[in-house]
């Protein structure tokens, strides 16, 4: 009876790590660019009482065997990197990217980062940085009397500019990057991702080719978080919840029980 108290503990401490991944996920709905969250799990070590094919008393071969597990633990929590909405702000900064790939921006330290979040920003020199002035990488840097930006779905960024107001120049191009296994990534915050072991290297390319995702100007990729999908997680993991709850007050109250009978 003391098994089945750990048992189910461990029931209570995966589907609070549910909740708590579901909460995060709702309270990013609005997070541009953010990726939701998926928690998987796997049954613990089992106490093998007899093996199935053993043979019984009577000599036969008994065909099942009797096994008996000792809960469930976190195996992971997956990042999934499906679309979101796209929705069009008409900020001739705001970059979505249409498919695979990241944006990769540089941090004051030298670090790369990668990120899906396109909302960019013109600094007091003229280069593009995120809404932390972050750089993006390769630089992109606009003269200082330009009118209007233009900047096509394989990222070449054009501008019109007080000097030459009838003829469009190519002043950068923005490249993206991709890995192997995105669900790798380390999540930093502030719309951040880290290359780690489990990722690979960044493969960099031109937007549009080698599998990476086509730029759309004036768009912005919204959080894919599907907020009734995500309550119904919830509902289910609460249920789960009290379930397991329900197993450690029963086995409770069957130690009470057997204790009284001692008496």
């Amino acid at each position: 009876m003391m098994k089945s108290l750990y048992t189910a503990a461990t029931g209570m401490q995966a589907h609070q790590t549910v909740v708590d991944t579901t909460a995060n996920n709702l309270a990013n709905v609005d997070t541009t660019g953010f990726k939701r969250s998926q928690v998987e799990f796997q049954d613990l070590l089992y106490q093998t009482v007899r093996a199935a094919g053993t043979q019984g008393a009577t000599g036969a071969q008994v065909p099942t065997g009797i096994q008996i597990g000792s809960g469930v633990r976190t195996s992971g929590i997956s990042k999934i990197f499906t679309q979101g909405d796209m929705q069009n702000t008409g900020n001739e900064f705001d970059i979505s990217i249409n498919g695979q790939g990241f944006f990769q921006v540089l941090l004051p330290n030298g670090d790369f980062r990668y990120t899906r979040d396109g909302s960019f920003r013109e600094d007091s020199t003229g280069q593009l940085v995120t809404a932390d002035g972050y750089l993006l990488q390769p630089p992109v840097q606009l003269p200082p009397d330009t009118l209007s930006v233009t900047i096509g779905n394989d990222g070449t960024v054009s501008v019109i500019s007080a000097g030459a107001p009838t003829t469009a120049t190519t002043v950068g191009a923005i490249s993206l990057s991709r890995f192997v296994n995105p669900s790798g990534l380390s999540s930093e915050g502030r719309n951040l991702f880290a290359e780690s072991t489990a990722s690979g290297a960044p493969l960099q390319g031109i937007p549009g080719s080698n599998g990476l995702g086509s730029l759309q100007q004036g768009f912005q990729e919204r959080s894919n978080v599907q907020v009734v999908t995500e309550l119904i997680r919830l509902i289910t993991a609460q249920r789960a919840f009290d379930a397991s709850q329900r197993a450690v007050l029963t086995s409770d109250e069957m130690l009470q029980t057997t204790n009284g009978m001692i008496r």
